[in-house]
């Protein structure tokens, strides 16, 4: 299965086992971290529902890129500047690109249940404030 992932304003075509050098993620080398922003999923010619796949990644290292040399001249004016960058960037090697994993319940079940024995004590429900509609517009002759 493979899953199209944006990260860093740029996209990035992943599947399980690849390894990619995106922009700088927060986070150590060994630690697990989600791509949640699945732009396009499929396996084989079929395309699945992006909305619920889940992308896993590891973080290999936090790098630099290669330098980038930034040279500025203008003619006749006697003007040369030389300057370098080097881009901070996280490897990621791909765990899994699968299915979302289901949730475990939550547990707001717990004050529902508390409430509902409070109005059998003998308490009155409380009653929703009446919903006010908008006067009508009269028409315009």
């Amino acid at each position: 299965m493979f899953a199209v992932v944006r990260t860093g304003g740029k996209q990035y075509r992943v599947a399980a086992g690849d390894k990619i050098a995106v922009e700088k993620l927060a986070g150590e080398a060994g630690d697990k971290i989600t791509l949640g922003d699945v732009l396009l999923a499929g396996s084989e010619g079929a395309i699945a529902d992006a909305a619920k796949v889940v992308v896993s990644a590891e973080i290999i290292a936090q790098a630099k890129s290669e330098k980038v040399i930034v040279f500025k001249k203008r003619r006749r004016h006697n003007y040369r500047r030389r300057n370098g960058h080097r881009q901070q960037m996280t490897l990621l090697r791909i765990l899994a690109v699968g299915d979302e994993k289901k949730a475990a319940p939550k547990k707001e079940a717990a004050p529902k249940a508390e409430a509902a024995p409070a109005a059998a004590e003998g308490e009155a429900p409380a009653k929703k404030a009446p919903v006010k509609k908008a006067a009508a517009k009269p028409a315009a002759e």
